[in-house]
């Protein structure tokens, strides 16, 4: 555990937060913002991607998107992991606008909206300008996602001017038009840049998501009616990425992952690259420290665990639950697998582990989120670390993966779109389930899929906003008892934001 104190910077005033296991490190987003002007470079654009590398962090974004489902919890073990009740309050629905994970992730987004806006107003280059607006238009999709509305600043106005604040309808077709413009203007990259097919796969996530954010505010939880014209442009996207032969499912499901994943999976479609024995940007080292026990190699910090029950949503065999990689340069000298560590914890050369007070380290499944022992919960290794340099590991951060395209595409058929290469919910999702050693299932319905997409994209990033399309965010799992309000499904704007920019109204229910 570590205790960062970092500098918030706000309208000039410096002030400093102190928070352990977290990263609070940005700029305060309301009615002040300067910009220095000047020409636009390769390096300003390099500047708006930089803001990608926050994701990678185990606090702020990827806390909000995954601390309040049903696969993580963050439990307080002793003194360890308590941090005023932050990690707690996530998986608990008890957050409110002065939490600081939403004030982070809320400030992390909107500079990089304002700064993907900042380069798109001064750029005369198509290239430049197509992959400015893609990377707004990923920025703004969380925060209407997390948030519901979005402010917006137009580099031109004066710094005297609060930022105008469009509502999730409006905010959801600017997404839509910045992404037709970059479909339109981008050229082949990499998937470490914005390309035409991370494009399309982010203009069908939202098209999937269209319901949830023109939903009326006075029900946000639903129920949800998704159009068959919205079903259907998710299916046109997805077969344009699939039709551009450029992706396919990988044979082994953490080649995804790993930390030469560059090359090993062709499943990536949009990613923030790192290379191995270099300084990393979108670190994926917290992922596995963050689970891992002060005794495990590497070295962890022993916080986050998955809950029994999506644990137990896994079939014996499924390769994405349990997965031997690379047995002579990482089994044998971490003592880990891939996937889900349940059981006896190993060392190198599969020495059993002990805790702190010399007892078998053994990882329980059942789990306190307020008095966790240090061995309680089942945790896992979504990105395996390369052995040879666990903090310059090389792994690619994920954001878009051609597995979730494909499931995206199955589930708009399943909600009545209409699919012209002829393929069905089910023959999507075994074609999936084979490769990953999974048994095929015999029907597809709305809940075989929801249970699909949380085996195959735990931790990605995913699980929050898949809940509530399929209205089960609020529901009760273990460590929370009760149903949560309808409210739940948007965050609270953050106080500080609603304080300094008087066009933000504070979300219902806050």
């Amino acid at each position: 555990m570590k205790n960062l104190n970092k500098i918030i910077i706000s309208f000039g005033a410096l002030i400093l937060l102190n928070s352990s296991c977290t990263k609070l490190d940005e700029e305060l987003y309301g009615s002040r913002y300067v910009d220095d002007g000047g020409a636009v470079s390769e390096a300003d654009l390099n500047g708006v991607y930089t803001q990608l590398n926050g994701f990678s962090d185990q606090a702020n974004l990827y806390a909000l998107l995954e601390h309040p489902t049903d696969e993580m919890l963050g439990p307080t073990r002793g003194t360890d992991w308590d941090d005023f009740g932050i990690w707690r309050k996530l998986h608990q629905h008890t957050w409110d606008p002065t939490h600081g994970h939403v004030f982070e992730a809320w400030n992390q987004l909107n500079t990089g909206v304002f700064r993907a806006t900042s380069v798109i107003e001064r750029t005369t280059d198509n290239q430049i300008k197509a992959e400015a607006s893609f990377l707004r238009a990923f920025f703004m999709f969380y925060i209407v996602d997390l948030y519901g509305q979005a402010p917006f600043r137009n580099p031109e106005d004066s710094p005297e001017t609060n930022p105008r604040v469009m509502n999730r309808q409006e905010a959801t077709d600017f997404i839509i038009e910045d992404l037709k413009f970059a479909e339109a203007n981008l050229t082949n990259g990499t998937p470490g840049r914005a390309t035409k097919e991370a494009t399309q796969f982010l203009l069908a996530k939202v098209y999937l998501n269209k319901a949830v954010y023109f939903q009326d505010p006075a029900t946000p939880a639903g129920p949800f009616t998704f159009s068959q014209e919205d079903m259907n442009q998710v299916i046109t996207y997805s077969n344009a990425v699939i039709n551009s032969g450029k992706f396919q499912l990988a044979g082994n499901y953490y080649d995804n992952f790993k930390w030469d994943n560059t090359t090993a999976s062709r499943e990536l479609i949009f990613v923030r690259e790192n290379t191995a024995g270099e300084s990393q940007n979108a670190n994926a080292e917290n992922r596995t420290r963050m689970v891992l026990h002060y005794n495990n190699t590497p070295d962890g910090w022993n916080g986050f665990t998955t809950l029994a029950d999506f644990y137990n949503s896994y079939e014996d065999g499924d390769q994405r639950k349990y997965s031997a990689i690379d047995q002579e340069s990482f089994t044998a000298r971490t003592g880990l697998n891939a996937g889900f560590l349940a059981g006896q914890a190993f060392g190198p050369n599969a020495t059993p582990l002990k805790d702190r007070s010399g007892q078998p380290l053994i990882f329980t499944p059942d789990v306190n989120i307020n008095y966790a022992t240090e061995a309680q919960g089942i945790r896992a290794i979504k990105y395996p670390l390369n052995p040879g340099n666990f903090s310059q590991s090389g792994n690619d951060y994920v954001f878009f993966r051609y597995a979730d395209l494909l499931l995206m595409k199955a589930e708009a058929i399943l909600r009545g779109g209409v699919d012209p290469m002829g393929q069905t919910p089910l023959s999507i999702v075994n074609q999936i389930r084979t490769l990953r050693n999974a048994s095929p299932v015999t029907v597809v319905d709305l809940e075989t899929m929801l249970a699909e997409r949380g085996r195959e994209l735990y931790w990605e990033g995913w699980r929050r906003n898949d809940l509530i399309r399929f209205e089960k965010f609020n529901d009760p799992v273990d460590q929370r008892p009760t149903e949560s309000p309808a409210t739940r499904v948007v965050f609270p704007i953050p106080q500080r934001a609603v304080d300094t920019n008087p066009n933000l109204t504070q979300n219902a229910g806050y």
